[in-house]
């Protein structure tokens, strides 16, 4: 028996655009679920519920940000979010109400699918694993040891970038935004620590990227976050 096809909710009110996703989506063998509004994605999203979903924010009877929150609060479905070029605080805002990924229009088959193929790994990992070893490149990251090795030398992290490195490491290629960094690391009533999150990337890209200037891994999101690529 032939295995069924992810299902992928595309909420794009923009014909040209559905049209776009809907056709690569098929050539790619992937099914595509259509809505054009935001009721029409919450009601598609309880009657199929998709393997990964589409959003475009600017919806005709609501706001995007809105579907993402309501959507995060009932299920883990990844949610990549589409979004016009330099709306950096959109993309931020959709990302802190559940999101985890967005796409800037325009944006190209290639890139669709490497996003779509990192949300399904995502998702197809255990909500409670017990994975205690991760790695990217050269790097392993033992969670119970509370090691840190590059190649098959052991790495010495300060306490605030071994939490930086291991929130990265336990939400591998989703986008986090500044503000979630900085709840999971310092803590959720702590003042603007976006100066120092900056200061410890910096630190970690200099003790686990190849070239710190030019980093493949430990990558920035302009105006929004960080990401771990495992790519």
């Amino acid at each position: 028996m032939a295995e069924p096809l992810p299902v992928v909710l595309v909420v794009e009110d923009d014909s040209q655009m559905q049209k776009f996703l809907q056709t690569a989506l098929v050539q790619h063998r992937y099914r595509p679920v259509e809505a054009s509004t935001a009721r029409e994605a919450l009601t598609q999203h309880a009657g199929h519920h998709p393997d990964v979903i589409l959003l475009d924010l600017g919806l005709p009877d609501g706001d995007g940000i809105d579907v993402a929150r309501t959507i995060r609060a009932q299920s883990r479905t990844p949610i990549i979010v589409l979004s016009a070029r330099g709306q950096e605080q959109d993309k931020v805002s959709a990302l802190d109400a559940g999101a985890d990924d967005y796409l800037t229009k325009p944006f190209g088959v290639e890139e669709l699918l490497a996003r779509l193929r990192v949300a399904l790994r995502r998702a197809a990992r255990p909500m409670n694993g017990d994975d205690s070893i991760a790695g990217f490149g050269d790097v392993r990251v033992d969670l119970e040891k509370r090691e840190v090795r590059r190649g098959k030398e052991v790495v010495h992290l300060t306490p605030t970038e071994y939490r930086l490195l291991t929130t990265l490491v336990r939400h591998p290629g989703r986008v986090l935004t500044h503000r979630q960094l900085v709840r999971e690391v310092w803590g959720a009533h702590t003042g603007d620590q976006t100066a120092s999150l900056r200061v410890h990337m910096t630190q970690l890209r200099h003790k686990l990227e190849k070239d710190p200037a030019r980093p493949r891994h430990l990558t920035t999101e302009i105006g929004v976050g960080y990401r771990l690529q495992i790519d």
